[in-house]
């Protein structure tokens, strides 16, 4: 695991071999969306675990079949953001690292008319204050949907630094999230080489979404 730091952004590849071999299969053409969505989990497991490294925990004890012992538990339970649909795959991995944890949900579509982002899902809790958030979505393209995504959490009074985990990332999506002046800690596979003229990945891995569930008809 290597990390490198930007004025707001805190980049961390996880590198553990479980996590680069789930990332050859998801990034190969010939990987059926079944087993996609399996390896997309086996690397989202791997990236919470370790973007929840540092959240805060309590000493407490509990009681064994034979004696107490000391314990550390989770001090406040953390709200994770799917970003729709791709960010989806993310979740169940999600849910069993931190089974208490709240779960809210972000969707977002282009503007034809301003050319933005714009949410058309946002059910997430009134307050996020005190509590950590982790955004969840496989790919950072743009990095324009994220960082609008971002902005609604700090409506909400999400702390900062707010954690994002993606599989992958592109130079260009990093450089928008640093640009907007956002506070974020970003876990990923890769970084690949750069966005295309369609604003693809690349070498990338598709389309996240199609790959999971299928072409929209």
């Amino acid at each position: 695991m290597a990390g490198s730091n930007a004025s707001t952004v805190v980049t961390t590849l996880v590198d553990h071999p479980v996590c680069t071999d789930a990332l050859a299969r998801i990034r190969d053409r010939d990987t059926p969306n079944a087993l996609f969505r399996q390896n997309l989990e086996r690397i989202g497991g791997l990236l919470i675990a370790e973007a929840t490294r540092e959240l805060p925990t309590v000493d407490g004890t509990v009681e064994t079949p034979l004696t107490t012992a000391p314990a550390r538990r989770i001090a406040v339970q953390p709200v994770v953001v799917p970003i729709l649909r791709a960010g989806l795959g993310f979740v169940g991995p999600a849910q069993s690292l931190l089974p208490n944890a709240d779960v809210g949900f972000i969707g977002m579509a282009r503007n034809e008319q301003t050319h933005q982002p714009e949410p058309y899902v946002n059910k997430l809790p009134e307050s996020l204050a005190g509590r950590p958030v982790i955004v969840l979505d496989p790919m950072v393209a743009t990095g324009g949907s994220l960082v609008a995504t971002l902005h609604l959490l700090l409506e909400r009074d999400a702390p900062e630094p707010i954690t994002v985990v993606c599989a992958l990332a592109a130079p260009e999506g990093i450089e928008t999230l640093e640009r907007a002046g956002l506070s974020v800690r970003l876990f990923t596979a890769a970084v690949d080489d750069r966005l295309n003229e369609n604003a693809f990945i690349v070498p990338g891995l598709g389309d996240a979404g199609d790959r999971q569930f299928g072409a929209p008809a």
